[in-house]
């Protein structure tokens, strides 16, 4: 037993470290505030400085060899190339998250509102690393938890109640499918254990595929669709996304795909089939293929023709986001369908690309242009001068040149233009269908005239940038945090298309 809980424990010492940080600001937090209310002066960047150092101890033990400690299939949690890759996409969300964050709160809520954003890094690892179903539910609802309460400490307005409720609702209701489907698998399977689960599938200890493991399966992608903002559970995001604060819009336009997409990818497994003995069994990943199909061409399509209807800036990246879930479904929907296997086909697939790794290397792209945009926002923006609209982008490269060119960066990004990484996320997604079957060109042929329709509305706030005079020619003040964060991303960005392979090299180990 004691070789047990020693090597989960030492399977999990960065999400450790992240939630004793987090349960540091609860705990100490509300003694640094006066009883009359009042404030030490400089509070928030105390906690945003505690905020970095954790997710630089968490960054360092990632990076230290842990303890060998034998795990077996059956343990809690496994740690393989799949949890290396989502740390490294969770660390530096974090500090970016951390930054965009530091200057949006008020003094006396800083140390709850890092608090949570810590609980949430914490709870997207766990999601890679959960073997069961039980724990895979309690880290996904470490993810939702705090991103009510961070909603709502972000922007405690009318408009601000509104959106945290919205969703604190919505996010309930597809919490209560996922479990509903989770109930199901382990009525069928006996067991909660994931590994062991996909065992009972692919040992054909199950003759006929049960009927409820297909409605399992259904429940299942519709909860976790609400976190991907896929349609059409996506409803609730341009909604939110206008609401709410620009640090908590920019949480929840990439941290809910990272927990969403991860979870799915745990939980369908691998396809059914395999190149090298021909021989298929049940799995949920090859009976959840046509869904995948059918949201993914869905989702595009909602999101770019809604976007283009839009003038609010936060609402445009809300649909944005809904359409870039849809070229990431077209991963997801390569990873888990089963090939044709043939002599020819085997051949000619030697040099395609797989949809996982594609999958994965278009979400981090994804996370550094949408954190950037919106870091961006929160850093150009003031109460007597907000970036809302389009029209308060205009001129933008006059009153703040460096800003619009960042912005230019990122928004080429987001289109899938060079020289920026995002080009090499959309390519790798099309190849990957495009190789894969007729059903795959199909996606492939979906995701290129969307990517199109993107580039219009994309393309036309770089215009209002460089092209429209500005209604006030004074020059934007700069939140330095937030704008570090802005340069980062773009600078990772076009660094990462230069240098893409110690990525793409790693993502070719996941699943393998």
């Amino acid at each position: 037993m004691f070789q047990h809980i020693a090597s989960a424990i030492s399977q999990v010492l960065p999400e450790v470290v992240l939630l004793a940080a987090a349960c540091v600001n609860l705990a100490v937090g509300p003694f640094l505030i006066g009883e009359d209310g009042t404030v030490p002066k400089g509070l928030k960047h105390r906690w945003g400085v505690w905020s970095l150092i954790a997710l630089a101890i968490a960054a360092w033990l990632q990076c230290v060899p842990a303890p060998v400690v034998e795990a077996t299939s059956l343990a809690p949690f496994l740690s393989d190339s799949l949890v290396s890759f989502v740390r490294l996409v969770t660390i530096v969300t974090g500090v970016v998250l951390v930054l965009i964050n530091w200057n949006q709160i008020e003094e006396r809520d800083s140390a709850e509102s890092h608090a949570c954003l810590l609980f949430i890094l914490a709870g997207a690892n766990l999601i890679a690393l959960a073997n069961d179903l039980v724990i895979l539910f309690l880290a996904l609802e470490l993810v939702s938890i705090p991103t009510y309460l961070f909603l709502y400490v972000a922007r405690r307005d009318r408009s601000g109640q509104e959106s945290t409720l919205k969703y604190f609702l919505l996010s309930v209701f597809s919490s209560a499918l996922v479990l509903y489907g989770f109930s199901i698998l382990y009525g069928v399977a006996a067991t909660t254990n994931l590994t062991a689960l996909h065992l009972v599938l692919k040992n054909h200890q199950l003759t006929t595929m049960p009927a409820m493991l297909l409605v399992s399966i259904v429940t299942i992608v519709a909860g976790l669709a609400f976190r991907i903002t896929a349609v059409p559970f996506h409803f609730y995001a341009p909604d939110v996304f206008q609401g709410t604060a620009n640090s908590a819009a920019a949480l929840l336009s990439f941290v809910p795909k990272v927990a969403g997409f991860i979870a799915l990818v745990r939980i369908l497994g691998q396809p059914s089939i395999t190149a090298a003995t021909h021989m298929e069994y049940w799995s949920l990943a090859s009976k959840s293929g046509g869904l995948l199909y059918l949201l993914a061409i869905a989702t595009m399509f909602v999101g770019n023709l809604l976007a283009l209807l839009q003038t609010n800036v936060r609402r445009l990246l809300a649909y944005s986001s809904i359409a870039h879930a849809g070229y990431m479904l077209v991963g997801l929907s390569v990873a888990v369908s089963v090939p044709q296997i043939n002599d020819d086909a085997t051949a000619a697939s030697a040099g395609s690309v797989s949809g996982l790794p594609a999958l994965l290397f278009y979400l981090g792209v994804y996370g550094l242009t949408t954190l950037g945009v919106f870091a961006l926002i929160a850093s150009l923006s003031r109460p007597e001068r907000p970036l809302e609209t389009r029209d308060d982008l205009a001129g933008l490269s006059k009153t703040h040149p460096a800003g619009a060119f960042l912005a230019a960066v990122l928004l080429f990004g987001l289109t899938g233009l060079p020289p920026t990484a995002g080009f090499l996320g959309k390519l790798t997604l099309f190849l990957s269908a495009w190789s894969h079957s007729t059903e795959g060109r199909t996606l492939a042929i979906c995701l290129a005239i969307n990517a199109a329709i993107a580039a219009w509305y994309y393309l036309r706030l770089i215009g209002v940038m460089y092209l429209q005079p500005s209604r006030d020619d004074t020059r934007r003040a700069t939140g330095v945090p937030a704008f570090v964060g802005v340069s980062f991303c773009a600078v990772a960005s076009i660094a990462l298309f230069f240098a893409p392979d110690w990525l793409w090299q790693a993502l070719q180990r996941v699943g393998g």
